[in-house]
């Protein structure tokens, strides 16, 4: 009897690997063939096929093993309960799935499933249904989605997210979840009321991960009674702002606090009796205050330290490296570090991780530390060439936005481990070498000085390359790479733009997997060929052959490409109607840009309710016939573009209801009548910019439109915060009309707002409501029938830089209250009635006589005419503000601006383009751009 004990506590003791290869005389019980159908049902319902990087590297995707003959317990993925045979597991992450989840879905009817992994597949357009919270015995869901999962990068292309809408209260009827994971699905919202009743319910979390969702509207004090249980926390990226909950650094099972690029978040780091298992603490882009001595010293656990753009308490200089035994991963971007790094410091360290992007570190790199496995050191002021050894199992390396020159080290070429090369924004020069890494996936050599033929045969071994920049060097000849066929076949990212390419690449014929497609600024002639709108069928989502010159129409195969959410066609010379497809493609398109082409007919009138666009832009088209009212169905349409086309009609005052609208353009169409009063109470509530002009409309300036402006009435509104229309998507551009020149914004400052009512009939006077837009940069009514005075409350609109009211009819003296807008750079009251003393001091010194030109009854300088005791002298040049030397606010310097545009229209929209899109100084980066690109940021 003890023996057989004995060989029977052995028997439990094995492992259960080695237990599930003996078998047992009683059989397990089959799948219920009512869950395989449903299985079935819910796998088929998608399109299948391309995958994502974290899948090819670090995943191993399902085998599509699923067949109604055979047991649903036996399928890939698919986990059952031995004593009943239900479906107790699923696990579809990386099967490449495209589609809609419908509420309706059969997956909804395993009411026994206790796992779900539906990660990295495309859901796109999707929300998550309440009926997730009908899984009553669920204690793992993952619904992550992210094309580079731990990562996301500013400036890379990453694709759509899966997930959008409301986060559905349903959830927290899961009390049973240890782990929950819906990162990545950036449209994707959660309210204060549904955060606080998850944290309430979920009282057995172990892992929440949320990255990527917006959370903007969330009270941070909801986190304070998070479970103790909780080992992973995971918020980066969320729009968090407000103080942080102290208590949350004292929970006693966290590892893992993520918190990072939540930019308005305050907080602060216990200072003493703080005892914490932490592992990883990502606080990058955040408001706490950091001492990282501190923290080296007493978190002992700590292994992953992330806090680039912090504020650092303490040192400003990091020789607190060579104590950092037990990290292995250190972000310091972003800091005021200077001088040569201290690459000694890191001998004896067991860092694999370093990422010291955008300080100001000086000179040629040096032989590194053996065991960095990444290398993170762009937008420094590293110099000279590259260093001549590397650490052999090196697998990223960012060093962009340096100055490195010469040609690219041989070794570069060789690194068997290589995953991750960035060396744009550089000055290198010569021949782009062969590549032998079969493990390279994403490469990256744009902005540089690369001259000679790129062959095919360059890239035949980059077997798992996935995603290829080579934008902007204007000395390459890639038409033998364009020509080539039998490469890159799982490529997902391509950008060619600026790369003088002449046709579309032909081995893109059969890329499958292509998501991003940059072919802009080129040479590309001829139609559009038809096998393009095969390319990427169920994944293309972002397609731009902007600036080339291609003719002929716009196929309309173009609407197969059912995944597209950012297309633009514009700059071009395609002509005929545009496919009335279009209206259906807006059900997942975001960015829809055709302007300056030569399309004409009417626009298509169909946009269903549930329209995604965000930015549609028809700009200098011959477009006829009316704007379609069924655009109301875009509820979140921020930019709408229609100027220099023929449409008529009346003032579509029905775009009032568009809440979200920030840019309005129907300039130099055929608008006729009076505007009129507005229609719902609180008309363009976010309206920034608004251009009328040059049409015939007629009557009374819209008086009450102007007084519910309320985006452009706060002066302070974003003050302080570098922010661009379509930052959490995708920014967008505008041609804006500015001291009389025409300029394109690449990026839309959230200060900038601009009316401009010019070339048209209004009448009657300058509304005093006016007064009260103090956000306003620039206002043009001129070439009207305006009269009377102008209001003194001009004299409020501090933040003006440039006003015309010139070739009207108004009357009387120049307020004197115009002396005080300190920020005026160019005045035009000419071809007026205006009659007195001009105001003088600050701004009024500045301007000529074109200013006031055909008022015969101004008088004083600049004026040859005197008033009474003026003797009409100029003031002394210390007094002088330059115009070419104004400066914008957070923004432009005229004097770039200028040479775009002194030329002309056309050559001036050029150049202007070229200013702000390539070739870019430093400082015109942080300012126009934001100064912020190309960053891997870890979440």
């Amino acid at each position: 009897m003890v023996l057989f004990f004995l060989i029977f506590f052995l028997f439990l003791s094995l492992p259960n690997s080695l237990l599930s290869s003996f078998s047992f005389n009683s059989s397990t019980p089959p799948c219920h063939s009512h869950e395989s159908s449903a299985l079935l049902h819910f796998r088929n319902s998608f399109a299948v096929g391309y995958s994502n990087y974290y899948c090819d590297v670090y995943s191993n995707p399902p085998k599509n093993s699923w067949k109604m003959v055979t047991d649903c317990c036996g399928w890939d993925g698919v986990t059952c309960d031995t004593m009943a045979g239900h479906v107790i597991a699923v696990d579809l992450s990386c099967s490449g799935l495209h589609g809609l989840i419908h509420p309706n879905s059969t997956l909804f009817s395993l009411r026994h499933l206790q796992r779900l992994n539906l990660a990295y597949n495309n859901f796109h357009g999707s929300t998550i249904s309440s009926k997730f919270g009908g899984f009553a015995n669920m204690t793992h869901l993952n619904l992550t989605y992210s094309t580079i999962a731990g990562f996301s990068i500013v400036g890379y292309p990453v694709a759509g997210s899966s997930f959008a809408g409301n986060f559905p209260s349903e959830i927290s009827h899961l009390s049973k979840l240890v782990s929950l994971d819906l990162s990545g699905n950036i449209d994707m919202r959660i309210e204060t009321p549904n955060l606080k009743r998850l944290i309430q319910n979920l009282t057995h979390l172990t892992e929440l991960v949320l990255y990527g969702i917006d959370m903007s509207s969330v009270s941070t004090n909801c986190l304070t009674n998070l479970s103790s249980s909780l080992t992973t926390l995971r918020l980066n990226g969320c729009q968090l702002k407000g103080k942080f909950p102290d208590n949350i650094f004292h929970l006693p099972n966290l590892q893992v606090l993520r918190v990072a690029y939540n930019y308005n978040l305050t907080g602060s780091l216990p200072t003493y009796n703080w005892s914490t298992p932490l592992k990883s603490l990502f606080l990058s882009e955040t408001k706490f205050p950091i001492n990282i001595p501190y923290l080296i010293s007493n978190l002992k656990s700590l292994k992953e330290l992330t806090v680039g753009g912090c504020n650092f308490i303490g040192s400003s200089y990091p020789t607190f490296l060579s104590n950092l035994t037990q990290l292995t991963s250190l972000d310091l971007s972003y800091h005021n570090f200077g001088g040569q790094f201290p690459w000694s410091l890191l001998n004896n360290t067991g860092l694999t991780h370093l990422d010291l992007s955008y300080n100001n570190f000086i000179g040629q790199l040096p032989e590194v530390t053996r065991n960095l496995t990444q290398i993170f050191s762009s937008n420094n002021s590293s110099n000279s060439q590259l260093l001549n050894k590397i650490p052999s199992n090196l697998e990223y390396l960012v060093l962009s936005g340096n100055l490195l020159n010469g040609t690219i080290p041989s070794w570069v070429y060789t690194i068997p481990s290589l995953r991750y090369l960035s060396l744009d924004h550089n000055k290198f020069t010569g021949h782009i070498g062969e590549f032998q890494h079969t493990s390279l996936v994403y490469l990256n050599v744009s902005f540089n000085n690369f001259s000679g033929n790129v062959e095919s045969k360059i890239f035949s071994k980059l077997k798992s390359l996935q995603s290829l920049d080579m934008s902007n060097n204007p000395n390459l000849s890639l038409h033998s790479f364009t020509s080539a066929t039998n490469i890159l076949s799982k490529i997902h990212s391509l950008q060619l733009s600026s790369s003088n390419i002449t046709e579309i690449p032909q081995f893109l014929r059969t890329a499958e997997y292509i998501e991003y497609l940059d072919l802009s600024n080129n040479h590309i002639k001829g139609n559009i060929p038809s096998w393009v709108m095969e390319v990427g069928k169920d994944s293309l989502y972002y397609f731009s052959v902007s600036r080339n010159n291609l003719t002929g129409h716009i196929p309309s195969l173009i609407c197969n490409l059912r995944s597209l959410r950012f297309l633009d066609f514009s700059y071009n010379h395609l002509n005929n109607m545009i496919p009335p497809c279009f209206g259906k493609l807006s059900d997942n398109l975001i960015d829809l840009n055709l302007q300056s082409n030569n399309l004409n007919g009417t626009f298509p009138t169909t946009f269903a309710k549930g329209c995604h666009l965000r930015s549609l832009k028809l700009n200098g088209n011959q477009l006829e016939g009316a704007l379609p009212r069924s655009l109301v169905h875009c509820r979140k349409l921020e930019v709408l573009d229609f100027g220099n086309n023929k449409i008529n009609g009346t003032f579509p005052c029905w775009l009032e209801t568009l809440l979200e609208l920030r840019v309005l353009i129907l300039r130099s169409n055929n608008f006729h009548g009076a505007i009129g009063n507005p229609k719902t109470k609180f008309p363009f509530p976010n309206l920034r910019i608004i251009d009328l002009s040059h049409n015939e409309f007629h009557g009374l300036l819209p008086t009450n439109f102007f007084m519910y402006l309320k985006a452009m009435m706060n002066a302070n509104a974003d003050k302080g915060e570098l922010k661009y229309m379509g930052d959490s998507y995708y920014q967008d551009s505008v041609i804006v009309v500015m001291k009389g020149y025409f300029i394109e914004l690449v990026k839309i400052h959230s200060l900038f707002t601009t009316i401009d009512f010019s070339n048209n009939n209004f009448k009657g006077e300058i509304p005093e409501v006016i007064g009260e837009l103090q956000s306003l940069k620039g206002l043009n009514f001129s070439h009207n029938n305006l009269v009377a005075r102008m209001p003194q409350s001009l004299g409020n609109l501090t933040n003006l830089e440039w006003l015309d009211l010139s070739s009207n009819k108004l009357t009387g003296e120049i307020p004197i209250q115009l002396a005080d807008l300190t920020m005026l750079a160019f005045l035009n009251l000419s071809e007026n009635h205006l009659s007195g003393h001009i105001p003088q001091g600050k701004q009024f010194n500045t301007f000529t006589n074109d200013s006031y030109h055909g008022n015969l009854g101004l008088c004083g300088f600049p004026m040859t005419k005197v008033c009474g005791n003026d003797e009409g002298q100029q003031p002394s040049p210390s007094s002088t503000i330059q115009e070419d030397d104004f400066e914008f606010e957070n923004g432009f310097h005229w004097k770039v601006v200028l040479l775009g545009y002194g030329c002309g229209f056309m050559f001036g929209l050029g150049l202007g383009y070229l200013v702000f899109s390539s070739g870019k100084p430093k400082w015109l980066v942080n300012i126009v751009y934001g100064g912020r690109h190309n960053k891997l940021q870890r979440s």
